[in-house]
């Protein structure tokens, strides 16, 4: 990609959207730390780490204060090898390398338990009126990935009604990354402690579990 120019000093907001298939990125800008202030488009309370881990089909705002230079852009494959490579340039001096590490890749990351969700996006508080188990099973052995045991042909309707405060509990049974995306809506992740970000997206990492609330607002299926 060619360089992002900029001036010294000035606040750059990078939206940065994971659009793989199947990989995972880790993503850092060299010499400085981002902000994140939105997920998938909402805004959520602003918490500031070294570095972004994005899931498939993730979207994250985050703003930046530039410093004077030439500086790596990396997008690292979790797990895997490989990374991508940008350049932000404000000013003088030598374009990193190719294989740009910076250290803030290793750093702190802006952690899905620590997000929480703008006051003016946060679902209403309320119990939910049903409950709903997801079990996510599937691997690279195999190109089948299922739902509580059934591919999406075999699919059996979960029941809800309209205007029904919904809880999905969503429970990876596999080794690999799943993301999870509901159609027509978005949904509030729940933190042990409380509610998460407002997202449509949400990454189950390998053998854990995570659960969402859905304001069931939009008829259809």
């Amino acid at each position: 990609m060619p360089p992002i120019r900029a001036r010294p000093g000035q606040r750059l907001r990078l939206r940065v959207i994971n659009a793989a298939a199947e990989t995972a990125f880790r993503v850092a800008l060299g010499g400085h730390r981002l902000t994140v202030t939105h997920t998938d488009g909402l805004p959520v309370t602003p918490v500031t780490a070294d570095a972004l881990l994005l899931g498939m089909g993730e979207r994250c705002d985050a703003l930046v204060r530039l410093h004077d230079g030439a500086f790596p852009l990396v997008a690292l494959a979790e797990g895997k090898s490989g990374q991508a490579l940008g350049v932000i340039r404000t000013g003088r001096g030598a374009p990193p390398p190719a294989d740009a590490h910076p250290g803030e890749l290793g750093g702190r990351l802006a952690a899905m338990a620590e997000l929480g969700p703008d006051p003016q996006w946060a679902l209403p508080t309320a119990q939910p009126d049903r409950t709903h188990q997801l079990l996510l099973s599937g691997g690279m052995m195999s190109a089948q990935w299922t739902i509580n045991g059934r591919a999406f042909e075999d699919a059996e309707p979960l029941p809800v009604k309209a205007g029904e405060r919904i809880r999905l509990v969503f429970g990876n049974q596999s080794m690999m990354f799943h993301p999870m995306h509901l159609h027509g809506h978005s949904f509030q992740v729940r933190h042990p402690a409380g509610p998460g970000p407002r997202k449509d997206t949400v990454i189950v990492r390998p053998m854990q579990q995570l659960a969402v609330d859905v304001a069931a607002d939009n008829p259809g299926q």
